[in-house]
């Protein structure tokens, strides 16, 4: 996910997306407990697309509140 895609989103949208991300992380935990994760590289890329959503929203209320 590029930083591009995200600032053209809305921000219920990015919201959405946090959450579905976030879920999807907690998925991966639960499989990495119960020895079944095989592609341990998407937990990287998961937390660098949290980052990425929160960093455009935070940029997006810095805009709004100006």
């Amino acid at each position: 996910m590029k930083a591009d895609e995200l600032r053209g989103k809305t921000p219920d949208q990015l919201r959405d997306s946090l959450v579905a991300l976030k879920k999807e992380a907690f998925n991966l935990r639960f499989q990495q407990a119960t020895g079944q994760l095989e592609n341990t590289a998407r937990f990287n890329a998961i937390r660098k697309d949290v980052a990425r959503i929160k960093t455009v929203l935070n940029q997006k209320a810095a805009e709004a509140a100006k």
